[in-house]
């Protein structure tokens, strides 16, 4: 009787699973057929303004990218958000560097030259500390060099979140001031509120890799700790009328990947939090019309809330992933369209009164083309910064 009560069970058992699995399969079906994100993505999408400058690491015109005056100096001029990259180091922090090797921006050659092929998840935050990011760039355009930009150190992720907060970094004869706990440093710098800053309280726009060792898990646990993640206690952050405020409300963060992967872990680890699905044209040249569809159907299945397509024109010369045909499909399956990367004038007035958002290296023109130019030129803004 037993045995026979046993496999009873068995088979009962097998039979809801076997159905549990059936409504799962059918349940993603409904999301693949899905012609447009759902209404709970809608509510998620729509804390994100329209029109928004998105600093694209910062500055790469007016400053080395991805560095403190990248950041200040987008601050300052009124972006709405400070856009960067995240690597995650060999001991686990996220810092904002775009290249996966530390060759192209930094001295990493003289520093470590028996690793400077490295990639940069090689190295701990205490040692890319010793790296400087900022003389490359006078080299490069010594139009625009400043004494300010040499010796400057990678920025970590918490370093930018307090920059959005109003701080920077504490200097004392021009080095940053490390973080000492019982006599050890942390590989961290100390913060002061800034004397120069302007009351701009922009958020941050953060783009993964492909999956690292763990960074979107990583990325949700520190988003948290700083106050930022919208869904666990978010802090209040005082803002100011007339100013950017971006940091005080359900749009503060928002994340960004070219890498579906990596997509599918946001979305796992950090859900109802704005996000956007990165188009790259090499990705999708066989059959372009076909792999845009699916990208579109991607990001409905995975509560992706926009499309960051490139744009075409000089000087970066992307391929076209922003045509009017392109615009409709991501408009119609309820996405917003961030494209990348506006650097002038010509490329504002072609693109940029067709879509929500843009990325840009040059957040003073783009800030111009919205009627929202700053007071201050770059170079003053530079300069009120100590950046001469």
């Amino acid at each position: 009787m037993k045995s026979y009560k046993f496999v009873l069970l068995f088979v009962l058992m097998s039979g809801l699973a076997s159905c549990k699995n059936e409504q799962k399969t059918q349940h993603q079906n409904k999301i693949q057929e899905a012609s447009e994100i759902s209404e709970a993505a809608k509510k998620v999408r729509d804390y994100v303004k329209k029109d928004i400058v998105i600093a694209h690491r910062g500055s790469t015109y007016w400053t080395p990218e991805e560095t403190e005056p990248s950041f200040l100096w987008a601050r300052n001029v009124g972006a709405d958000y400070l856009e960067f990259d995240i690597q995650l180091t060999k001991d686990s922090v996220l810092v904002a560097f775009h290249d996966s090797k530390l060759s192209r921006t930094s001295n990493v050659l003289d520093i470590f030259p028996e690793r400077a092929t490295a990639e940069i998840n090689d190295f701990t935050l205490k040692e890319l500390r010793r790296l400087d990011v900022g003389s490359w760039f006078n080299k490069i355009h010594p139009e625009r060099a400043k004494k300010g930009y040499q010796n400057l150190t990678i920025m970590t992720l918490k370093d930018v979140v307090m920059i959005a907060e109003g701080y920077r970094i504490v200097k004392k004869d021009g080095a940053p001031v490390k973080e000492m706990i019982s006599g050890i440093w942390t590989g961290n710098y100390r913060y002061e509120k800034d004397p120069n800053d302007n009351g701009n309280r922009p958020g941050i726009y953060v783009e993964t890799k492909s999956p690292t060792l763990h960074t979107e898990k990583i990325l949700a646990r520190e988003i948290s700790k700083y106050g930022w993640n919208i869904n666990k206690n978010p802090k209040k952050i005082k803002t100011m009328k007339g100013k950017v405020g971006i940091a005080n409300t359900h749009a503060r963060f928002v994340m960004q990947s070219f890498s579906p992967e990596s997509i599918i872990k946001l979305e796992e680890y950090l859900p109802n939090i704005p996000k956007c699905f990165l188009l790259w044209q090499p990705d999708m040249k066989e059959d372009l019309k076909e792999n845009y569809k699916k990208a579109i159907r991607f990001s409905i299945q995975y509560n992706v809330h926009g499309i960051g397509s490139s744009i075409a024109g000089a000087p970066n010369n992307y391929k076209e992933l922003t045509a009017p045909w392109m615009l409709t499909l991501i408009h119609d399956a309820g996405m917003l369209v961030h494209p990348y990367t506006f650097d002038t004038h010509t490329q504002f007035k072609e693109y940029a009164g067709s879509v929500e958002g843009v990325f840009t290296n040059r957040a003073d023109l783009a800030l111009e083309f919205y009627d929202r130019k700053s007071k201050k030129s770059s170079e003053e803004i530079l300069l009120a910064l100590g950046y001469n």
